[in-house]
């Protein structure tokens, strides 16, 4: 088995295309499908695969990724693929007999500081296919980056353009898995009240972002008014089809006319079926149905939390935004569920605020481990160039991966928390050796296992791996890459090695490790130990961080499960596994507190970035949080869950309470209030903390901290 070298000469513009992305573009469309069974962020935009194919397909990829009994290992360990599996069957094949329009990704794309995406469209025109500007599809700016859903073999020439500095494709975004418990419908949580001496916060005059999973629940009585209508303003399903997109619906205003996809559910939609119910009998959820109605759903929890009659915020208007999730199988290669449709719903949410004529406090409590930590990935600086404007805010949850060892003999949440590591190379020459456990169903992952390694510009490190069983590959040196490089057991790898990263000038090395997706066979990822060795070429500063990127045990395929890969016990290092999005220069990170056992939860991500910024900045209550049990019916109207993802929309509702008191603050006021009047942990002072921030946050010190925001005193001479 041999490496494949490439210079950048031989791939010219196309090295502006970030590797990861140039990956899953060499791969054929039919291979992409299947991909994107599991892989949220590229999608098929017509039929590539016949369905009957598919089906057979998607229960392969069932059978691989189920949990494998020990007769299954006794079996499987000693035998090779059945069947004969072909060798290079990730690449593409001719145009002819893989033509492009048919796998499609949703990109970022950096323009030069002087460029506009005219300019590129110019390029496009002006190229060998001008039809290429045609299927460059829900285009949005901010700033100098422009989002753009595109075809994966028009990369090439898309990055051509001499105006186009960087292509970085999207993220997988996940709901951290959560611990649930319904509990009786009555009583009702406890309201979250303020102190007699503090004045009441009138939030009528602001409006509360959701963006998140599961559905949102807008008839649940967390969220009605005493007339009986909701609380909603509005929803966008990103994934539904029962109403028009916000384009159509709202198209008079020229903010919305980008939002071309999903379905707008008004706040008349949702009042009409509110008051149709029991009149022609049908269930308000059936009148007007969302493409997620999960029950007890994250969405609905988050929004209960925050702003529900009994959450924080409690008399906001509330709006959200549905990351796809289709149900349906067949239906999962057509979505993404990707980093590019949060910056949507953040930028729909803002001009919904704008149209109304309100500040806006928003959570986000999903995440993805992917980049660099650093606030330099495009979702990042997105975001947080929408949040340089005041009265807006943004709180995201720092995940739930702090936990690095298990509590009990038969605790495994570690799994979820060795995602991180670093060191430091002292000297040229010397090395460092990551273990690296990929599980899959115990025999096999189908899914895609990624770590990333960042380090520092002045330096140059080569990589090598080891697969289980294997002989090592490399090194791979700088500037120098592996392609989906076919291994023995027919899997692949591809690796590369690029100095000065777009995206913040620094060094990284990808990792990616690929299953075979062939539709007669899958093969899956080899499970086992994996070791990456890390090589000083020339060493100045020699420090690196490395990340897993998230592959949580989630339901994949029908009832069959598949787990992540991990770090061992001693290359893990227990710090800087916050959720990548909570990395923002101008977002509020919030990590989960145990307030019935005073101290942070153990699985609450910790900071600091990896640009050592103090992040988390503060963290709330989040374990045990009773609020509403979305979809759940009347005897089942609340439950209670632990994670991040509760803490952070408590945040979120203290961020609306200041924008009560004083709409004109921006996200880093509040952030700077928040951390000013959080009250240490018990035993702590007022240091920030890797895992608790500056402290617990406290509403009542951050309304009168805003009370002393808004009153100056001359006291000129």
């Amino acid at each position: 088995m041999s490496n494949t070298i490439k210079s950048k000469e031989e791939l010219g513009n196309y090295s502006k295309v970030y590797g990861k992305l140039r990956m899953i573009a060499n791969g054929g469309n039919e291979v992409n499908a299947i991909r994107s069974i599991t892989n949220q962020c590229i999608a098929t935009s017509e039929t590539v695969i016949d369905s009957s194919t598919f089906s057979n397909i998607t229960n392969l990829v069932a059978q691989k990724i189920s949990l494998a009994s020990d007769l299954d290992f006794a079996q499987e360990k000693h035998e090779k693929p059945k069947g004969k599996v072909k060798k290079l069957t990730l690449k593409k094949g001719s145009l002819a007999e893989d033509p492009p329009t048919r796998v499609e990704a949703n990109v970022y794309i950096e323009l030069r500081a002087t460029s506009s995406w005219a300019d590129v469209v110019k390029d496009l025109k002006n190229s060998i296919d001008s039809s290429v500007i045609n299927r460059i599809k829900n285009i949005r700016h901010c700033g100098k980056i422009v989002k753009a859903n595109v075809i994966l073999d028009d990369l090439q020439l898309i990055s051509s353009s001499p105006n186009i500095v960087g292509i970085e494709g999207t993220q997988s975004v996940l709901t951290p898995p959560l611990i649930n418990l319904a509990v009786a419908s009555s009583p009702k949580p406890k309201g979250l009240e303020l102190d007699n001496n503090i004045p009441n916060v009138n939030s009528a005059n602001v409006i509360i972002g959701i963006i998140d999973v599961g559905g949102l629940d807008f008839a649940h009585p967390d969220f009605l008014k005493s007339n009986g209508d909701t609380r909603f303003l509005a929803i966008w399903d990103q994934g539904g089809d029962h109403r028009p997109e916000p384009n159509r619906v709202w198209g008079h205003h020229k903010e919305f006319k980008d939002f071309d996809y999903g379905s707008l559910l008004t706040q008349k939609n949702m009042n009409d079926a509110i008051q149709a119910s029991p009149n022609i009998g049908a269930p308000i959820h059936d009148i007007e149905p969302q493409s997620q109605q999960f029950p007890s759903s994250h969405a609905t929890h988050m929004a209960s939390i925050a702003a529900g009659n009994t959450g924080v915020c409690s008399k906001a208007d509330i709006a959200g935004v549905l990351i796809s999730l289709p149900q349906e199988d067949n239906h999962r290669t057509k979505s993404f569920t990707d980093s590019s449709r949060i910056s949507d719903a953040v930028d729909f949410l803002l001009e919904l605020a704008k149209k109304e004529g309100k500040p806006i406090s928003i959570n986000i409590s999903l995440g993805t481990n992917g980049h660099a930590h650093d606030g330099s990935a495009a979702v990042n600086r997105w975001i947080d160039s929408q949040l340089t404007l005041d009265g807006r805010c943004v709180c995201v949850a720092t995940g739930n991966a702090g936990q690095e060892k298990g509590e009990t003999p038969d605790d495994f949440g570690y799994i979820m928390g060795r995602i991180h590591t670093s060191g430091k190379i002292e000297n040229k020459g010397l090395s460092v050796d990551l273990e690296w456990h990929v599980i899959g169903n115990g025999f096999v992952d189908v899914s895609e296992n990624e770590l990333e390694i960042w380090y520092e510009p002045q330096d140059r490190f080569s990589v090598m791996i080891k697969p289980p069983g294997s002989d090592w590959i490399g090194p791979i040196k700088p500037q120098e890459f592996i392609e989906n490089q076919q291994l023995d057991d027919f899997s692949f790898i591809s690796v590369y090695n690029k100095i000065y990263h777009e995206a913040n000038g620094n060094n990284y090395i990808g990792i990616y490790l690929s299953p075979n997706l062939n539709t007669s066979q899958i093969v899956g990822v080899k499970s086992g130990l994996w070791k990456v060795r890390i090589i000083g070429d020339e060493i100045r500063d020699g420090n690196f961080d490395a990340w897993i990127e998230r592959d949580d045990p989630v339901r994949r395929v029908q009832n069959f499960w598949n787990f992540p890969s991990f770090f061992s016990e001693t290359t893990n290092v227990d710090n800087k596994s916050i959720n990548s999005l909570a990395c923002g220069h101008n977002v509020i990170a919030v990590g989960n507190f145990d307030t019935e056992n005073d101290k942070i939860n153990i699985t609450s991500s910790q900071g600091p970035s990896r640009d050592n910024r103090k992040k988390p900045e503060i963290v709330a209550p989040g374990t045990n949080i009773v609020a509403a049990n979305g979809f759940s019916g009347q005897n089942q109207l609340w439950t209670a869950k632990t994670g991040t993802s509760m803490a952070s929309p408590y945040a979120c509702g203290v961020a609306g309470l200041l924008l009560a008191k004083h709409e004109k603050l921006t996200s880093v006021q509040i952030a700077g209030i928040m951390k000013r009047t959080s009250t240490p942990i018990t035993n702590e002072n007022y240091d920030w903390k890797n895992d608790t921030g500056f402290g617990l946050i406290n509403i009542n010190a951050c309304l009168e901290e805003a009370q002393r925001f808004l009153d100056f005193k001359d006291i000129t001479a």
